[in-house]
């Protein structure tokens, strides 16, 4: 089976939670597709226990570009300095809006603290920095783009996760918001909507996700029709390809990556 090799030589990439998982996998292969990639994440460690090298270290590793970004993407101001390194490598040419934070816990005893916090990252650090970016591209007469990522969350109901669920759904309206005020600028914005994906967003969960897919989906609100769980590498290339001139009459689009969970 053959597989799809995409350019972004010359292109500056925004991955935001890029230290560990999705991000993580994202970004180093926007680092082997020939892109400067700034990996902006709030701690450079990845969460992995096993990984011996930061992102950046990753990609520079493989013989790519890459620098650490500290950010805090609750915080405007770290969104618009984030922007502003990106100057430093020539302006950011495709922003992918990965980091998200996640508090599973009974809908009624949710707190405002707990809620403000996912809304925080999930939603307005999005928001913002979308705009930012969409702003930074404009200025510079770029036709850039924004992959955000969205979730299965999206669109269906998971138990203990109505916080989430939220936030995720509100991805989905400000990607085809943002869409369809951009396009006269020609900046494109879609978002990849993974499904059941091993990381390690939550302690453990990579391997009980991979158990429980093995298991005919035992402990999932329904079996996953390709038999497993997803791996991080099983987001980027979708999210390449949203973001590449194969995708350039795609945008506003919610491009599921679930193994199929969202045709049952």
């Amino acid at each position: 089976m053959g597989s799809t090799r995409f350019d972004f030589d010359g292109d500056t990439v925004i991955v935001t939670g890029a230290s560990s998982g999705i991000g993580r996998a994202i970004a180093t292969r926007f680092g082997e597709a020939g892109a400067t990639v700034l990996v902006a994440d709030h701690s450079e460690d990845p969460k992995a226990e096993d990984a011996e090298l930061t992102t950046h270290e990753l990609i520079e590793e493989a013989g790519g570009d890459a620098a650490y970004v500290e950010t805090d993407l609750s915080n405007y101001n770290d969104i618009e300095n984030l922007m502003t390194e990106a100057r430093e490598y020539g302006g950011v040419d495709v922003l992918v809006n990965n980091a998200a934070v996640q508090h599973p816990e009974d809908f009624r005893t949710v707190s405002p603290d707990a809620l403000d916090k996912l809304y925080g990252v999930n939603v307005r650090g999005m928001f913002f920095g979308t705009q930012v970016a969409a702003n930074d591209m404009i200025e510079r007469g770029v036709e850039g783009n924004v992959v955000n990522v969205a979730s299965i969350s999206s669109e269906d109901a998971q138990h203990d996760q109505v916080q989430y669920d939220a936030t995720k759904g509100a991805i989905k309206m400000l990607t085809r918001g943002a869409a369809l005020e951009l396009a006269e600028y020609g900046v494109r914005v879609n978002a990849v909507a993974p499904g059941q994906i091993a990381t390690e967003f939550e302690e453990g969960w990579s391997e009980e996700a991979q158990r429980m897919a093995g298991e005919g989906g035992e402990g999932f609100i329904k079996p996953v029709p390709l038999g497993r769980a997803g791996f991080p590498e099983d987001c980027a290339g979708p999210t390449l390809f949203l973001a590449s001139e194969d995708a350039g009459y795609v945008t506003g689009e919610l491009f599921y990556v679930d193994g199929g969970w969202t045709a049952i």
